[in-house]
């Protein structure tokens, strides 16, 4: 027997923030459209009327949304805004994919246990900016980029995936970003596939993976 479409299991769905190019999200709508990730990407949404990433998304058939945060008064008004819209799609996942905030307590908890983010360094180190050159700046030998839930504390919720790159002695900021950024592309599809599929969640602060707590540094995969 054939089902209709209005009978087939709905697919998780997807909301995914950005700010700039959108690399990650072109990475992550690659592997929804190749099968990889069983899911849909319901809206990209914006905060820079001006992002490269938007025709991307647009070019491959994605409903976009452009929420321009100067036109808000507060963080807390911009952030309240952009939980409305987001709720509006009713996503199973959030993905934070180069989405330049800062959000509020409120935002976070509202989305607790169903949002990513990745972060250019092997978190706990290096959170905030400029994490290529203060990793090259402390001398490290090996530097990478996590995926991780969003909590309260910036940059600083249970981790789910890291890549890790080895630092030469030839490399310069723009370098070690590049190839980290190539790692990127490789781990946050990876990690998606994982919470849509019902392997990975977050409880009472950790991260779970086939229901097995993650170590503190998530799973490590070497680039």
């Amino acid at each position: 027997m054939n089902l209709s479409a209005a009978d087939q299991p709905q697919k998780p769905r997807l909301v995914i923030l950005i700010s700039g190019s959108g690399s990650n999200m072109v990475a992550i709508a690659d592997a929804v459209r190749s099968g990889d990730i069983e899911a849909d990407i319901a809206a990209v949404i914006c905060n820079r009327p001006e992002a490269a990433g938007l025709q991307k998304a647009r070019d491959r058939d994605i409903e976009t949304v452009t929420l321009d945060h100067k036109e808000f008064g507060s963080r807390d008004a911009f952030d309240f805004a952009l939980m409305r819209k987001i709720d509006d799609y009713d996503p199973d996942l959030v993905i934070l994919a180069g989405f330049m905030r800062i959000l509020t307590a409120d935002f976070v908890r509202h989305y607790q246990g169903r949002m990513l983010n990745i972060h250019p360094s092997l978190l706990p180190k290096y959170q905030g900016l400029n994490t290529h050159q203060r990793a090259l700046e402390a001398g490290d030998t090996e530097h990478g980029v996590t995926v991780h839930f969003v909590t309260e504390e910036l940059d600083g919720g249970p981790n789910v995936i890291q890549a890790v790159v080895a630092v030469t002695e030839d490399d310069d900021p723009v370098a070690l970003q590049q190839r980290v950024q190539t790692q990127e592309h490789v781990i946050y599809p990876i990690a998606v596939k994982w919470f849509v599929s019902g392997r990975l969640s977050m409880k009472e602060g950790t991260a779970l993976l086939d229901g097995k707590e993650l170590p503190e540094q998530g799973l490590r995969l070497e680039a």
